[in-house]
């Protein structure tokens, strides 16, 4: 993988796979690198808010899109990017597969990747009761009784989704309400086995071999502990930037990518789309990165005319 490309785009989700069929209709040769077809919108249950695609899962939502960009005759290669640097005007990849790839421009649209919440517990049974993916987790679930953290869409998304498999789901959130969407919220309340317990965070996960019971920092039991099966965390996310540290990218106090309206970065010949920037007024959906993405292609398509 020598030869220098004029746009490599990082990331094979909506923003990048959106930004890649621009960039075939404009004519720019590309490759897109993305170690899983979609991102993290792959493991959705169900998508119902992008016009034209009505309930349809995650899965069968990205292949679609990655079939649009295949037809153009581009590859999308399945590995990661380590690292980044910038040398005589050319970007530098280093990939997690071994390989190398340079470019006169690059596209970043890595969006985001699940927070971790550091209690004690967590990092143990990650595995054994624990896990951060409903939909590829919950079938191990079937007829049991889980809990679900957070009070955002990705958590009333995995509760719906959990309440078709498990005998109880509960939805534990710290906040007085939930923040999800009304649509979530209202399908919550139309759920006979979905309870919602708000103010209360999960401060200890307990179990040997697997997941027994969780503590909570009220009194919601006798005991204050709450025994479960499994434990979903989905408490939020935080942008996917750390192999691009070597470039220096200007972010925002938490971590999100600054981009202009056009979509270009602080550094020349960078460009930012999706959930990993701080664009679109924080909004982060499939429809607001796919836009990013075009818009980063029409700018970069300028740029390298020049």
């Amino acid at each position: 993988m020598d030869k220098i490309r004029d746009l490599i785009i990082i990331g094979a989700g909506p923003a990048g796979l959106s930004a890649s069929i621009y960039a075939s209709r404009y004519g720019i040769k590309h490759s897109v690198l993305g170690s899983v077809l979609g991102g993290q919108i792959s493991e959705t249950h169900e998508i119902d808010n992008y016009p034209g695609m009505e309930n349809m899962t995650g899965f069968d939502f990205s292949q679609k899109w990655g079939n649009h960009v295949r037809k153009y005759g581009v590859e999308i290669v399945s590995t990661a990017v380590d690292s980044i640097m910038k040398k005589n005007e050319l970007f530098i990849l280093a990939l997690a597969n071994g390989e190398t790839m340079k470019s006169r421009a690059i596209l970043l649209a890595t969006g985001t990747k699940r927070r971790k919440l550091a209690i004690a517990g967590e990092k143990h049974l990650l595995g054994m009761g624990v896990s951060y993916c409903a939909t590829c987790d919950g079938f191990f679930y079937k007829n049991k009784i889980v809990g679900v953290i957070g009070g955002g869409d990705s958590a009333a998304s995995a509760a719906l989704y959990l309440s078709n498999l498990c005998q109880k789901v509960y939805l534990i959130y710290r906040g007085p309400e939930l923040k999800a969407e009304p649509y979530w919220t209202q399908k919550i309340k139309n759920s006979d086995n979905v309870e919602i317990i708000l103010n209360t965070n999960v401060v200890e996960i307990l179990g040997e071999e697997k997941l027994q019971k969780v503590e909570l920092d009220r009194e919601y039991s006798k005991s204050c502990g709450l025994k479960l099966d499994g434990l979903f965390i989905e408490a939020g996310s935080e942008p996917n930037i750390e192999y691009a540290s070597g470039i220096n990218l200007k972010t925002n106090e938490k971590g999100y990518i600054e981009i202009n309206k056009d979509c270009t970065t602080s550094v020349m010949g960078a460009w930012a789309a999706g959930d990993i920037t701080d664009g679109s007024d924080g909004f982060q959906q499939v429809i607001t990165a796919a836009a990013e993405g075009a818009i980063a292609v029409r700018s970069i398509f300028r740029w390298l005319k020049k």
